[in-house]
């Protein structure tokens, strides 16, 4: 297995980011809500960015104080462990309210670190 650096965790998220962008695109709640498939797939996207935000050092987090990183971390523990009792709205939320936030971050982030 290969070790990802930390500026391959960050294009894991925002690659991430950009499916659930493709994927969504112009649905509603009620089309997300509908498709089974639509959900699993979000929900394994979210699942990335938490699992490779896991990655980021601390230092580097410490910059970012507004991004909740152990929120981050810990939805990823939810959609391993819980996954029977994920609610679709808690996903869309966070698919809609707070990724675009931390996509501005992550881009902070890759400006900021050396190439891989």
């Amino acid at each position: 297995m290969v070790k990802r650096g930390v500026k391959l965790r960050v294009y894991d998220m925002l690659a991430a980011i950009a499916l659930l962008d493709d994927a969504l695109g112009q649905k509603t709640f009620d089309d997300y809500d509908a498709s089974t498939l639509l959900r699993l797939g979000c929900e394994r996207a979210v699942e990335i960015i938490s699992e490779a935000s896991r990655h980021i050092p601390e230092d580097i987090k410490a910059r970012y104080p507004d991004v909740e990183w152990r929120s981050i971390a810990g939805i990823g523990n939810v959609l391993r462990h819980e996954y029977a009792g994920v609610q679709s709205e808690i996903i869309w939320g966070v698919i809609q309210n707070h990724l675009p936030a931390l996509r501005l971050v992550l881009y902070a982030i890759d400006h900021d670190l050396p190439p891989p």
